[in-house]
């Protein structure tokens, strides 16, 4: 068979693959790897043969061809279209509609629309003849698998009968904030019930994946605010809004409630509600409907069911749960300890209410998250099961047993909890910052840490407090120095300064962005003391210090520093920084600190025996450097060295003093070239990714 049978082959079937999962706006060139049986290089190399095309834009070419024919053939609007072929947003879908074929998605089926050439040329390939052949898609086997598409799609707006609505050639973003509920009654206490409301109707909008729902935290701040709505729009990144206001008299429950389009300032809807509190949850539930409704957002079966779903049957029950909501989501260990006895009054009004359950499970996780000695891990398990018990597709009972195996170190287990839940409830910004810290610390992936980083950013948009969201842009700077973006991170960690200037932890992470980019080690270390000397307690920048001064082989400074850092380690009891165990080893050992010596790196072995992360042939080659095993040492970095994923501080191993044996190895400066060249690889890729979606 000659090159260009097997290139349309293999076209036919990637095309086929990603027609398949077009409406999937998380399927990319990983996913397709996956699905063709092929490594990502093999596939990135094959497509860019054929085509002359990067494997996004293939995919993106794809997408757009099914688009056309659906704008031919169907009755549906660009929007609805742009979110059926996978694309997140209208507007964008529109820009490469154009890009590609010279003229906006609305003009499709009008009468003689201009006919530019297209913005870029058409890619060609290759014969062996040399003649030069225009690329089309193999357009059988695409036609076929779209007007399947096209009749599903069709069928499935026909069964959710989606009320007539007028011509619109560009619907906005369908962006949504609810602000905080307004207490209309004189009795203050009453305001914990408003606020109950208040978050019931958020929950109930985040489980609609066709919505991108702002956090609670994000919307707190506007609580008394004098803002306008587009002011608040524009700080939000939001296109709809809603309102409310309510009261409990007796046993009646007040709702005022309005849906506001952002833009003009327009009221979609509004809605006054007199209803009995036995009726609060059909009343969420009609509410969540109406909203969805009015934005025309798709909302499937299953979503349905978990609006309707009750939480319990039992009034008083869900009281004490609705008291809870508001210490618990202070986060403080005075909060959490208030709501774990209101959750425990409301389970014990119902034993079988799961969200009492969950969020007890993730008090106790919360209570100990950063302790060497756990107490409640067995109470975290028990809770989460019986959360699960009576309610297996809540995320919050998915996240309660994520946390109960993050407890217990069994990370592989944990992860599938918490994608479930983010399947569950696609805007919980607590499922989506834990998987965020899920691949940075626990299971390291840096591509699907930036990943998350960036989706909890569009989430928690604007913090109640300038505190809170100084902290998210602290997160988000992080994944992005890990994935090689300095500039980037340099840019949200000032922001994080601008935020809060006295965040605990922004000056830390800013000396190593700047270590990252300048690679200035007597700058950093003048940064890291500077830090330190405000707040001595700071373990964390007390070992960093320590390990600035080993990488320049100052063993004496490097003992003072990370003398002090062991001993209060072992004073407070933490389990922190086990990995630098052999680094602090090798320096009491040049210290002639044998036995001391010989326990830290003990410790270290072990630590690379339970290690399950894409780092422990890295943390291997470190073991065996130090007992002086050397070809065995070279064996476990050349395994590294075909790894993804690792963050940028692993290019620099290279300068570790454990290392110094393996200098000398033939295979050493090439396997260390080869982890660079594997890791500026994948960055290119994801910036091109992160530019071509407008992420950075």
């Amino acid at each position: 068979m000659s090159d260009h049978a097997n290139r349309g082959d293999f076209l036919n079937q990637a095309t086929a693959v990603i027609v398949e999962n077009a409406s999937k706006d998380q399927f990319g060139v990983s996913e397709l790897a996956e699905q063709l049986n092929m490594s990502r290089s093999n596939l990135l190399r094959k497509i860019k043969k054929a085509t002359s095309l990067s494997a996004s834009q293939f995919i993106r070419q794809v997408r757009l061809e099914i688009a056309m024919e659906m704008l031919k053939e169907t009755s549906l609007t660009v929007s609805e279209i742009s979110y059926k072929v996978g694309f997140g947003s209208s507007s964008y879908f529109i820009k490469c509609f154009r890009e590609q074929y010279g003229y906006p998605p609305g003009a499709v089926g009008k009468p003689e629309p201009e006919k530019p050439l297209p913005v870029s040329p058409e890619p060609v390939v290759q014969e062996a003849s040399e003649e030069k052949l225009t690329h089309k898609f193999p357009n059988k086997i695409l036609l076929v698998t779209i007007a399947i598409l096209v009749v599903s799609e069709t069928s499935f707006f026909i069964f959710y009968k989606r009320p007539a609505q007028e011509h619109k050639e560009i619907q906005p973003e369908k962006s949504i904030a609810v602000l905080p509920f307004k207490n209309e009654s004189n009795d203050s206490t009453n305001l914990y019930f408003v606020n109950g409301l208040m978050e019931s109707t958020l929950n109930n909008l985040q489980k609609i994946k066709d919505l991108r729902v702002i956090s609670r935290s994000s919307v707190e701040k506007y609580r008394n605010t004098n803002k306008t709505i587009p002011e608040i729009a524009e700080e939000l990144k939001v296109n709809y809004f809603v309102e409310g206001s309510g009261q409990k008299v007796g046993d009646q429950v007040l709702l005022n409630i309005q849906l506001i389009e952002a833009s003009g300032d327009r009221h979609l809807w509004a809605e006054q509600y007199n209803r009995e509190v036995g009726d609060i949850f059909a009343l969420q539930s009609e509410v969540s409907a109406k909203i969805s409704n009015a934005i025309e957002a798709i909302v499937t079966p299953a979503e349905l069911r978990q609006i309707e779903k009750k939480p319990t049957e039992n009034l008083l029950a869900y009281d004490y749960y609705l008291q809870a909501l508001d210490p618990y989501s202070s986060r403080t260990n005075e909060g959490l300890k208030q709501a774990i006895g209101l959750f425990e009054k409301a389970i014990k009004e119902d034993p079988e209410f799961s969200l009492a359950y969950a969020n007890l499970a993730i008090s106790y996780y919360l209570l100990e998250m950063f302790q060497a000695e756990k107490q409640f891990t067995e109470k975290i398990n028990s809770y989460a099961d019986k959360a699960l018990l009576y309610d297996s597709k809540s995320a919050e009972s998915l996240t309660a047993k994520a946390f109960y195996y993050i407890q217990t170190k069994e990370y592989s287990l944990a992860l599938p909890y918490l994608e479930k839940a983010l399947e569950y409830n696609p805007n919980s910004s607590l499922a989506i910052q834990m998987l965020a810290d899920f691949y940075f610390r626990l299971t390291p992936n840096t591509q699907k840490y930036l990943e998350y980083a960036l989706k909890a950013a569009q989430l928690n948009v604007a913090a109640n407090d300038s505190v809170t969201q100084s902290y998210a842009y602290l997160q988000l700077s992080n994944a992005l120095v890990s994935s090689g973006f300095f500039d980037e991170a340099l840019k949200f960690v000032d922001l994080s300064l601008d935020y809060d200037s006295q965040n605990y932890y922004s000056p830390h992470v800013k000396a190593f962005i700047l270590f990252a980019r300048d690679a200035n080690v007597k700058r950093t270390q003048k940064l890291l003391v500077k830090e330190w000397k405000k707040d001595t307690t700071r373990l964390d920048i007390l070992q960093d210090i320590a390990k600035m001064y080993y990488v320049e082989e100052d063993y004496k400074t490097a003992y003072f520093y990370f003398k002090k850092f062991v001993d209060a380690r072992e004073k407070r009891g933490l389990d922190i920084y086990t990995g630098e165990n052999a680094k602090i080893a090798l320096v009491y050992e040049k210290l002639g600190l044998h036995e001391e010596a010989e326990s830290f790196f003990s410790s270290f072995s072990e630590y690379c025996q339970n290690d399950n992360t894409v780092y422990k042939s890295a943390n291997l080659a470190i073991k065996y450097a130090y007992e002086g095993k050397i070809n065995q040492a070279m064996k476990q970095l050349k395994i590294f060295s075909n790894k993804d994923n690792y963050p940028f501080w692993f290019l620099l191993i290279e300068g570790d003093p454990i290392f110094k044996p393996l200098k000398n190895h033939p295979d050493f400066q090439k396997t260390m070239q080869k982890i660079k060249d594997r890791f500026w690889a994948k960055h290119a890729i994801m910036r091109a990714k992160l530019e071509e979606e407008k992420l950075i």
